[in-house]
């Protein structure tokens, strides 16, 4: 058996073959700067619950549950990316389009949004 048939996930290495490695570690970069994105939402989340905000408790809970959510969005787009991109790049093929950044913008403006507005109101 070849080293080829013990990569994981077999539905992005069954493919294609093996593109430069400057592509693939720069496609593995972008995966960890999205997850590193996650990351900070989780960050996010967890303050906006934790502090005591000029927020109702309800308008607080559902910020902090949309960050979380942003998050594991993120998260799973980021794989969803990367393993998109690996197998083009195997193919061939066009790179995909991203489709978690308008999910991570429209987060964090209404997030920012929320925030300011309480900010300036005092809640």
């Amino acid at each position: 058996m070849s080293a080829r048939e013990h990569r994981w996930p077999g539905s992005v290495y069954d493919h294609g073959s093996d593109p430069d490695p400057r592509f693939s570690l720069a496609n593995e970069r972008t995966f960890l700067a999205w997850i590193r994105t996650g990351l900070a939402l989780v960050a996010g989340a967890a303050a906006v619950d934790a502090l005591p905000l000029p927020l109702p408790d309800a308008v607080q809970r559902a910020l902090a549950a949309g960050l979380a959510l942003a998050a594991l969005l993120t998260a799973l787009a980021a794989w969803r990316g990367w393993a998109r991109t690996e197998r083009a790049m195997r193919e061939g093929a066009p790179l995909p389009a991203n489709p978690a950044m308008p999910v991570v913008l429209v987060t964090v403006a209404v997030a920012a949004v929320v925030l300011g507005v309480a900010s300036l109101t005092g809640g």
